[in-house]
């Protein structure tokens, strides 16, 4: 793919996107489905190609399911109960952007914005769908020949637990302060909701666990979020983050996230 030397954000997906556009599938359950089965489809799918799984009611997309869905869920409900009793339908989103290939960066994040999920479908007809996410629009920034350098992305409060956290804990934050992202205080080490659907995968659909949400969060190994010093270009940080399997940069006190990617990619 040639690079993108002129503005970013105002161009369309077919134009920035071309042959790729619809290359992502969209993957799927049904409303019917217990949540045991979109949470196993999310600890796969999670940061790889999609942020979100989408809820069909026969071939009709309907919604979305993220993790903010199922840890909103497990909050109220800690118990193996919530996976094997409840459907889908129970937690849906029932905001689903649809758009079309002739949309803008600056429209699309704009939608993502007020939706508070990067995630989007594309119809290609045959009651079929592509997805379009915040790692999806990494290739956009790869293939980009900005100027715009990693020290213009705004700091902002950078949310953190403690090392004495409990799940129960770090779920709150997550809800909290909307993010799916939290480090440990003074570290480089973080947790995430993929994460802690694994976690409860493990500890299959918390049968038999009644504690869940007190149970210390250092049970399990931590992720690391990759330290940066020096000041990269968006073509740069764009592959980097494309290239980890929990994207996330620290530079200068500033976390990066794909997030913070396709919001420069709007200003551009």
């Amino acid at each position: 793919m040639a690079e993108f030397n002129s503005i970013i954000s105002t161009r369309h997906l077919n134009d920035l996107l071309q042959n790729s556009l619809t290359s992502t599938p969209c993957v799927s359950v049904s409303k019917d489905d217990k949540i045991q089965v979109v949470s196993e489809i999310l600890v796969q799918y999670l940061e790889t190609f999609t942020d979100s799984v989408v809820v069909r009611d026969g071939t009709k997309p309907i919604g979305v399911i993220s993790g903010r869905e199922v840890i909103q869920g497990v909050c109220k409900n800690p118990s193996s109960d919530f996976f094997e009793m409840k459907l889908v339908e129970d937690i849906t989103n029932y905001q689903l952007n649809v758009v079309t290939s002739d949309i803008s960066i600056k429209e699309l994040i704009s939608l993502w914005k007020d939706m508070g999920n990067a995630f989007a479908v594309i119809n290609i007809g045959n009651n079929d769908y592509s997805v379009i996410s915040a790692k999806k629009l990494l290739e956009i920034g790869i293939n980009s020949n900005s100027k715009f350098h990693i020290s213009e992305i705004p700091k902002r409060r950078i949310v953190t637990f403690d090392k004495d956290a409990t799940f129960g804990d770090v779920m709150n934050l997550m809800l909290k302060n909307k993010c799916r992202k939290i480090l440990l205080e003074g570290t480089n080490q973080f947790i995430n909701d993929r994460m802690i659907i694994e976690t409860i995968e493990k500890f299959d659909y918390l049968l038999g666990k009644e504690n869940f949400l007190n149970i210390s969060v250092s049970v399990i190994a931590l992720e690391e979020a990759q330290v940066i010093t020096d000041d990269l270009r968006l073509s740069d940080i764009s592959k980097i983050l494309n290239d980890m399997s929990h994207p996330l940069v620290i530079h200068e006190n500033r976390v990066i996230s794909p997030w913070d990617i396709c919001i420069a990619l709007a200003q551009n």
